[in-house]
């Protein structure tokens, strides 16, 4: 059986796109890459949600360490096919070798609509947002054009659609300037992009364990203390948990694992963007190597340090509150204010200079990860270009530096889009059904090429194969039911946005060249 089933035409495409680059990130650069892109504004902030949701101390810690384990063993199965397909695009190329063209196509669109693009437009108003603290003339409520437009809400059974703001402000402009600024630097090169993810993945990293190692040995609140830990830590977590259905239905009372399910929403996108570097594949020295170890070590040095500061916000705070509390301690993590939890432990430790401090290390993160977001995701796009599947432009490298720009350029206007319309938040809890999916698919797709391709050469093998990849797959389908059942709102229009994905994909593939040999 040959190696490779692709025709030889595309492979040869795919091999001399992927030589055209510069190889210009190392195992540093690449674990960097996989940390920065990982680490945003989500940890100092979704432990709020997650709190109030589980209401208790021993689920908390649980919806972070399922999420870390999911996202280790996700890391450690895309190692094998990363290693064995070391080409740009990633995710998207698995995806077209393993299960054909239209499925590939569909990562890639939703990638480029909601998934990559909405992150990015998230944490660069993130970003806005805590530069508002230095800069109060910063914020959502100072227009500078604003079209004073709010859609309709549309109401499905428990859905409700639509709600959004329109308009330019101080906030998202400066996520505006962000994204052009960090878009025209990466066209320089792929190793300065790769020199400010290292500087500035390290300064967050730095920050994140200067707030571990002060909230365990500084930080701690007798308050606090008593309230979570001891017998208290384990509290409710043999109990029903009362759950509301979509955004206006009953309640429902669901268990343990349904509640962390629905809760660890938010941690599984904290910890999310792990597999940026595979779109990068290109341009890693030694990838049959380096990028499986850089997937290994990315998700597990974060997925310590993250369930590491949960334990600190437990040190400081106590885990119930009211919305209304007086103080800092009377709000606990499940009413920080604004839901920033992460603030609220470092001004609970050191007054007003807390607030400032905290600012400063989300600058910092959200900076960094936008870069890596930003440097990573025009990669996949070009790689599409390539097979005819996005616009042709989108697929050259700038003459001098070997780098998408073009794609850079496309991405960049539609994250500004995205940014404008004020969607960007609706749109990312559209898509966490979907996100699933594709990982799963993913992963299905090793058992796939492991028959289809049995003598394909595989430097490094799937950790735990089959058993941790068959965990994650039903763990994966778990949480995606469990959201399909009492969370339409983020399912059903996630759906939506991949099934509109296929007319698109029959409207490029008969626009381009050579179709019929292509889809062979």
């Amino acid at each position: 059986m040959p190696v490779d089933t692709k025709p030889a035409l595309v492979q040869a495409t795919d091999d001399t796109a992927d030589r055209e680059f510069v190889k210009g990130l190392g195992l540093t650069s690449s674990t960097m890459l996989v940390m920065g892109s990982m680490i945003g504004s989500g940890i100092f902030l979704v432990s709020a949600e997650i709190a109030r949701d589980v209401e208790s101390p021993a689920l908390l810690i649980a919806a972070w360490l399922v999420t870390g384990f999911m996202t280790i063993t996700a890391a450690l199965s895309y190692g094998e096919l990363a290693a064995m397909m070391p080409r740009v695009g990633g995710q998207y190329v698995y995806l077209r070798e393993a299960l054909g063209p239209l499925w590939g196509f569909l990562y890639g669109w939703t990638l480029f609509l909601v998934i990559q693009t909405g992150t990015i437009a998230a944490v660069g108003v993130a970003f806005g947002k805590f530069l508002g603290v230095f800069f109060p003339s910063i914020s959502s409520h100072t227009w500078i054009a604003s079209l004073h437009w709010v859609a309709p809400r549309w109401h499905i059974g428990p859905m409700v659609l639509g709600g959004m703001d329109v308009g330019l402000n101080s906030q998202n402009l400066m996520a505006i300037l962000l994204v052009i600024a960090l878009s025209i630097i990466n066209i320089f090169g792929v190793k300065t992009g790769a020199a400010i993810q290292n500087i500035f993945t390290s300064a967050k990293v730095a920050a994140l364990l200067g707030l571990i190692l002060v909230g365990l040995f500084k930080g701690r609140e007798a308050v606090a203390l008593a309230a979570n830990f001891g017998a208290n830590f384990w509290q409710n977590v043999h109990g029903m948990h009362a759950l509301q259905v979509g955004s206006n239905g009953p309640i429902a009372m669901v268990g343990a694992l349904t509640i962390v399910a629905v809760a660890q929403t938010g941690s599984l996108f904290s910890a999310d963007a792990w597999n940026n570097v595979t779109f990068t594949a290109g341009e890693v020295i030694n990838p049959k190597r380096n990028l499986p170890l850089s997937l290994a070590i990315g998700t597990g040095t974060v997925i310590a340090l993250y369930v590491a500061c949960n334990f600190v916000y437990l040190n400081i705070l106590p885990l119930a509150g009211s919305a209304d509390g007086a103080t800092i301690l009377h709000r606990g993590i499940q009413h920080a204010t604004e839901d920033r939890v992460a603030t609220a432990a470092l001004s609970q430790m050191f007054g007003s200079i807390g607030a400032g401090l905290m600012a400063v290390a989300i600058l910092i993160s959200t900076f960094g990860c936008n870069n890596g977001l930003i440097l990573s995701g025009a990669r996949v796009y070009y790689a599409m270009a390539k097979d005819g599947l996005f616009f042709r432009k989108a697929g050259k490298l700038h003459p001098t530096y070997k780098t998408p720009a073009a794609s850079l350029m496309v991405q960049m206007v539609w994250i500004c889009i995205l940014c404008l319309s004020g969607t960007y938040s609706q749109l990312l809890d559209y898509v966490v059904f979907a996100v699933l999916v594709f990982y799963i698919l993913t992963i299905v797709g090793i058992f796939v090429l492991r028959r289809t391709r049995p003598d394909a050469p595989r430097p490094y093998k799937a950790f735990g194969y089959p058993v941790l990849p068959l965990i994650y797959i039903a763990m994966a389908i778990f949480i995606d039911i469990v959201l399909l059942r009492y969370k339409p709102q983020f399912t059903w229009p996630g759906l939506i946005i991949v099934l509109l994905g296929i007319p698109v994909y029959f409207a490029w593939h008969a626009r381009r060249p050579g179709t019929d040999a292509q889809t062979a």
